[in-house]
C-alpha cells in the first residue's frame, strides 16, 4: 500500500514539475518511485544528480544494474528488484544471472567479487574488513571502481529505504526478493 502519494506533474510544485518533465523526456515516462520522491524536489533533485553523475562513471551499465540487484536483494526491496531485473534484462543479463545477482552472486568471477563486496558493505553497514577490500582489488577493481561500487551501493540503499517507507506501488513486472532468496 502506498504510504506517501505520487505527485502528478499537473499538481506538482514548479520545481517538482520541472524535474518530472525532465525525467519524462529522458525516460519516456515517470516511474512511481520518482513521482513519489517528487514530494520533495530536494530529494528528487539530489537523487537524479547523484544517479546521473554515477552513470557517467567507469562501471559498466550491466554491473551497475547487478549492484542494484544485490542491494535490493539484501534489503528485500521488491520495487528495486523489479525495476533492476527489467533494466538488467535490457543489458543482456540472463534470468539465471539476474536471480544470482539478487542473492549477491554472479556466474562471472570478477562480477561475483564485486557483488560479494557489495553484500558485505550492506551487511556490515560499511564496516568492512581488510580482507573484503583485498578480495575486490584482487578481482581487478582499482580504487576508482571501488569508490564507485560504494557510491552505487549507497544510492541503492537510499532507494530501497525510500520504497520501504513510501510503500511505492510496483510499476514493473514484479520480482519478489523473498522468493529469490528461497531459490
Amino acid at each position: 500500500m502506498q504510504h506517501i502519494q505520487r505527485i502528478d506533474t499537473a499538481n506538482a510544485s514548479p520545481k517538482a514539475a520541472e524535474l518530472l518533465s525532465a525525467v519524462r523526456k529522458q525516460m519516456g515516462g515517470v516511474p512511481n518511485i520518482l513521482a513519489t520522491m517528487a514530494q520533495s524536489p530536494a530529494a528528487l533533485g539530489g537523487y537524479l544528480g547523484f544517479a546521473g553523475a554515477l552513470a557517467a562513471g567507469k562501471l559498466a551499465p550491466s554491473l551497475r544494474e547487478q549492484i542494484a540487484l544485490a542491494v535490493a536483494g539484501a534489503n528485500r526491496c521488491d520495487y528495486c528488484a523489479s525495476v533492476h531485473t527489467a533494466l538488467g534484462g535490457k543489458q543482456g543479463l540472463s534470468r539465471d544471472e539476474l536471480s544470482r545477482n539478487l542473492r549477491g552472486r554472479s556466474a562471472e568471477p570478477k562480477t561475483d567479487a564485486a557483488l560479494q563486496f557489495v553484500s558485505r558493505i550492506v551487511s556490515a553497514r560499511g564496516h568492512i574488513a581488510a580482507a573484503d577490500l583485498a578480495a575486490v582489488r584482487d578481482a581487478g577493481f582499482d580504487d576508482e571502481a571501488i569508490v564507485e561500487i560504494v557510491a552505487h551501493t549507497a544510492l541503492n540503499i537510499f532507494t530501497n529505504y525510500f520504497n520501504h517507507v513510501a510503500g511505492t506501488e510496483i510499476d514493473f513486472p514484479v520480482v519478489e526478493t523473498a522468493r529469490a532468496h528461497a531459490a
